[in-house]
């Protein structure tokens, strides 16, 4: 789906958002893309779908070369940023106008996402609120059926019924033929949708593992101490929350938020451990 090989970029040359960065993501899986403020997962996004390109190296995503926006390549992918302009049209207008440029578009599935998020068709999408407008987007974004579905911080601006709804109406669009990236901070909001998890570091990629490869090595806990070999540590109610190794291949439930901490606490570990 996605093949990435020493791709380099940068906005300022002495300044590389990303060196010799080289990766693969497949189609069946719902990508978390998590790292810290800066570290470029929305360039990350961007390169691949082509709005932006590589000062060295190659991205390739279906065999085409997103850069080239080729309509082949066009028709594939739906990428939707955090935020957005919106025109004055309707939303059900704008989405019978846009829909046809994607073989895979269904009108209904679409009316059906905004009769589940409880959005207007009828009403101007200028004239909306933010949340609104982001449900409008998401419930286009899932109607057009890509291959490919690029989500920046999707879960900005909805409360959390919608949030909820987020969750079930993306679960259910995955397939083994599409691949769905989400880029976010709301890790809360995801935590059982997401995986693998790709934790992007300044300059290249620090984790992309499935869950079930992390907790293979990895143990999560909430402890009344803080082990000796514990990885990363926070108070929690009852205990720590803790993240240590797990040489017998204990079965846990992975905590992403911790998953994240230990990871940037221990970038050198985590880069021998899973790379």
């Amino acid at each position: 789906m996605i093949e990435i090989e020493n791709m380099s970029f940068w906005y300022k040359e002495k300044s590389k958002v990303f060196d010799s960065l080289t990766m693969k993501l497949e189609p069946g899986k719902i990508y978390g893309l998590l790292g810290e403020n800066g570290v470029g997962k929305t360039t990350f996004l961007r390169l691949i779908a082509g709005l932006l390109f590589p000062a060295d190296g190659n991205c390739k995503v279906m065999d085409y070369t997103p850069g080239k926006r080729q309509p082949g390549f066009l028709s594939k992918i739906f990428y939707l940023p955090e935020e957005f302009m919106v025109t004055h049209q309707k939303a059900d207008e704008y989405a019978r106008n846009v829909g046809p440029f994607y073989p895979n578009f269904e009108y209904n599935h679409y009316a059906t996402l905004m009769q589940e998020f409880g959005v207007d068709g009828e009403k101007k999408l200028h004239e909306m609120s933010f949340g609104q407008k982001k449900k409008a987007m998401i419930s286009l974004a899932l109607a057009c059926n890509t291959e490919l579905l690029l989500l920046d911080e999707p879960t900005n601006g909805l409360d959390i019924p919608s949030k909820s709804i987020f969750r079930r109406v993306v679960a259910r669009a995955a397939d083994e033929n599409k691949c769905i990236i989400i880029s976010t901070h709301q890790v809360r909001d995801l935590e059982f949708l997401i995986d693998p998890i790709v934790i992007l570091e300044r300059n290249n990629v620090l984790l992309n593992e499935s869950v079930e490869s992390i907790t293979r090595k990895l143990k999560f806990a909430v402890l009344p101490y803080i082990p000796e070999d514990a990885l990363y540590s926070e108070p929690m109610m009852g205990g720590y929350g803790v993240v240590v190794p797990n040489p017998d291949g204990e079965e846990s439930k992975v905590n992403i938020e911790l998953l994240f901490n230990a990871a940037i606490a221990n970038r050198a570990r985590f880069a021998e451990w899973f790379n």
